[in-house]
């Protein structure tokens, strides 16, 4: 079991109160895994103390204000990649299946590429799977640390410590890439009211599609690495 994973994983979790009491604890794990550099374990530091002792409904709400009010900064991987084309539905199932293969079985009301269940998927792993799974979508975990850097958020330190974790280089490129699709406001509720009224997302092949056949790593990681297609439109996300 990789704790560290497990640890950033509840650090991108909506904050409840069980983990901010959990999060005492968290400094400890993380440097005793020793996985993360000091510099990379003080930033978190901050953020463990945070959900810790802070106020929880304060905390909720600057969680709400980041990730779910933000599409640039959505914490469903596919949404940054495939957007919404029909690919991503297919992207969905093809994800269902590697974690259905081992023997992660997950609620009806979690979407597969929600990144703090990827992450405790991951956790599950060895370190070298882990490892080869988290440098597929590893530009979209740059291009985010890159978003909230800008925003002064110290949630960054997730993302980085993600990256470090990776051991892989990520594409300057492809960060590029995703970086040049717009900031949204996360204030902007018209906007908001639009997002929620779009067209769920299909899961399953299209019309005159093959029926899904099982998802070796190559096709997935192929999915995850999917170059930025910026979409005019996207929905927000959910932790459910």
């Amino acid at each position: 079991m990789i704790r560290s994973l497990q640890i950033l994983s509840l650090l991108l979790s909506y904050p409840t109160q069980e983990i901010a009491q959990a999060a005492s604890a968290f400094d400890e794990v993380l440097a005793g895994e020793g996985l993360l550099p000091k510099a990379v374990l003080k930033k978190l530091a901050k953020l463990n103390a945070e959900i810790a002792d802070g106020e929880l409904y304060d905390n909720q709400e600057r969680y709400i204000m980041l990730f779910d009010r933000s599409r640039s900064l959505s914490l469903h991987l596919f949404e940054h990649v495939h957007g919404e084309s029909r690919d991503r539905g297919q992207a969905m199932v093809d994800l269902m299946s590697v974690y259905q293969a081992k023997g992660l079985e997950i609620s009806a009301k979690q979407l597969p590429d929600y990144l703090p269940l990827f992450l405790e998927f991951l956790a599950t792993l060895s370190l070298d799977e882990a490892r080869d799974m988290l440098g597929d979508p590893l530009h979209i975990f740059a291009a985010l640390k890159e978003r909230l850097a800008r925003r002064k958020s110290i949630y960054a330190a997730v993302f980085q410590a993600i990256e470090v974790i990776a051991g892989s280089t990520v594409n300057a490129a492809d960060v590029e890439a995703l970086l040049q699709v717009p900031e949204d406001d996360p204030n902007d509720l018209e906007a908001l009211d639009e997002i929620w009224e779009e067209e769920a997302v299909s899961f399953g092949p299209g019309p005159g599609s093959n029926a899904a056949a099982p998802c070796g790593p190559d096709r997935l990681g192929a999915q995850l690495r999917a170059g930025m297609r910026p979409p005019p439109e996207v929905n927000s996300h959910t932790g459910e």
